[in-house]
């Protein structure tokens, strides 16, 4: 029973984080960001580079914090034992985990799971905006990007968010909700 007790308070502390966080967007539901191009032209065209933000919520245990799958997944309890227990949770993901690019080039980032999720671009790796998941994967100190967010960089289930190659070098992108997704950008000229 107090298993059961702790998933419960678990979840209400992610849900209100969630909710409180600075900026978040009262409505996650629909996409905020225009629906991705044709996969064809995303694989068979330069100006893209794709990166799926991926996930594997189960709808009914995640119901507190919102998760628009269809049936099956991990059940809340078992992503935060997990988490707890290693730090992420691989099936939360950016895939791939590293791009090579070029400058001018578009970054796609496509929503394929079931929760919220961010594609935002930060100086150094750290924490996201719910203290839980920062804690329970070992990332307690928020990035100053994750900080500052605004309503268009929340990408709900099946949104996309878009980011132009203006530079050289590696950049970092994580999910500021999720803050062990991430994936590094080598971008030459």
């Amino acid at each position: 029973m107090a298993r059961l007790n702790l998933g419960a308070a678990a979840v209400l502390a992610l849900a209100s984080a969630a909710c409180d966080a600075p900026n978040a967007p009262a409505d996650r539901t629909t996409p905020s960001h225009p629906v991705a191009p044709p996969i064809a032209a995303v694989r068979g065209g330069s100006e893209f580079r794709l990166i799926n933000m991926k996930d594997a919520c189960d709808p009914e245990t995640f119901a507190a914090v919102g998760c628009l799958r269809t049936g099956g997944g991990v059940t809340f309890d078992h992503f935060l034992a997990q988490l707890g227990k290693h730090g992420i949770m691989r099936a939360w993901h950016f895939a791939p985990p590293k791009v090579n690019a070029r400058v001018g080039q578009t970054l796609l980032a496509v929503n394929r799971g079931g929760e919220v999720h961010t594609f935002t671009e930060v100086e150094e790796f750290g924490g996201g905006i719910v203290p839980l998941l920062n804690d329970l994967s070992g990332n307690p100190v928020p990035a100053p990007e994750c900080l500052a967010l605004e309503d268009e960089d929340f990408v709900p289930p099946g949104g996309t968010y878009t980011d132009e190659v203006e530079e050289a070098g590696v950049e970092h992108y994580q999910c500021c909700i999720h803050p062990w997704m991430r994936t590094n950008v080598s971008a030459r000229p």
